[in-house]
């Protein structure tokens, strides 16, 4: 038995936010390949004693199993695609993969830091960075046509990381609406299934409401 307080390193444990992008990224990748974990959502200022020995920056989120213990959200999706290869997160080619890690640079670099100055509490920021996150998602709209999900006919990495992103625009002060039928159609449409459903903490799920 772990000692009091602390949690059995031989299960896979996600320590995530209750409302972060990041986080909701990597909760969707574990759903999308179905994967049991225990799920310990952390206050930032309160952390638990396993994770801040583990991370004393207090990282999230992160991924602990036996000996592993990673954050960044991508070196955590890369990791569990590689070792749970079903289904793929990115394709099986060189090239293919060169360029679905090409499309979620491009994610996190404009669209989830827009979202980051929208959000960090500074109004000025905010400011600026709401009209440019709504014009740059609306200018990649017929982006969102091309396939059945986001520039692919099967889901992968980049709506992991995306779909987060989307489902807080609207309490941001962006409908999705707004930015085209692609992007809204995309939104909604996976929005709606049990699998992301189940991806969501109530804060998020309050988000809808």
């Amino acid at each position: 038995m772990p000692p009091p307080g602390q949690r059995s390193r031989s299960a896979m444990t996600l320590f995530s936010h209750v409302d972060c992008p990041r986080s909701h990224a990597i909760r969707f990748v574990l759903a999308l390949k179905g994967l049991p974990h225990e799920l310990v959502y952390v206050d930032p200022a309160d952390p638990p004693s396993d994770l801040r020995a583990a991370v004393p920056t207090v990282e999230l989120p992160t991924l602990m199993e036996r000996d592993v213990v990673l954050y960044e959200p991508r070196i955590i999706a890369e990791y569990l695609d590689e070792r749970f290869p079903h289904p793929p997160l990115l394709p099986s080619d060189p090239l293919g993969r060169a360029r679905g890690r090409l499309l979620v640079h491009r994610i996190e670099q404009e669209w989830l830091s827009a979202l980051d100055q929208i959000r960090g509490g500074d109004a000025e920021l905010a400011l600026a960075a709401r009209p440019r996150l709504h014009d740059t998602l609306g200018e990649s709209e017929p982006m969102f046509r091309t396939g059945k999900y986001f520039m692919s006919p099967d889901i992968g990495l980049a709506d992991c990381m995306l779909l987060p992103i989307l489902w807080r625009l609207p309490a941001c002060g962006i409908p999705l609406h707004d930015l085209g039928a692609g992007i809204d159609g995309y939104a909604q449409r996976l929005f709606g299934t049990p699998l992301f459903q189940r991806t969501l903490s109530d804060v998020e799920r309050a988000l809808a409401a």
